[in-house]
């Protein structure tokens, strides 16, 4: 047999406010109490998830500094040698 749910039950409960207002037209306002966050689990996924990501975004950064170095690196030995290189010239011409 098939069983047919009624629609409210799945909606979320409605919040009733209650206006307290005196004969005279004076409104009296009181604070509504506070009602328990809902959706734990889900927040808590969501902040893993916000985690994992910024986590997953520090790591490509810095594997893309690292890249960048490693490539600037052949650059720097060779820019080192011809310097090494200009400063032996320069004293061998000194001493001549």
């Amino acid at each position: 047999m098939l069983q047919v749910r009624n629609m409210t039950q799945r909606r979320p409960k409605q919040m009733v406010v209650q206006i307290d207002m005196t004969p005279d037209g004076e409104i009296h306002t009181t604070s509504l109490p506070r009602q328990p966050a809902s959706g734990g689990v889900g927040r808590i996924l969501l902040r893993a998830a916000i985690l994992i990501a910024a986590l997953a975004g520090a790591g490509a950064l810095a594997a893309l500094t690292l890249s960048i170095a490693l490539a600037l690196l052949p650059v720097a030995i060779g820019a080192g040698l011809i310097a090494y290189g200009m400063i032996r010239y320069r004293l061998w011409r000194g001493r001549a």
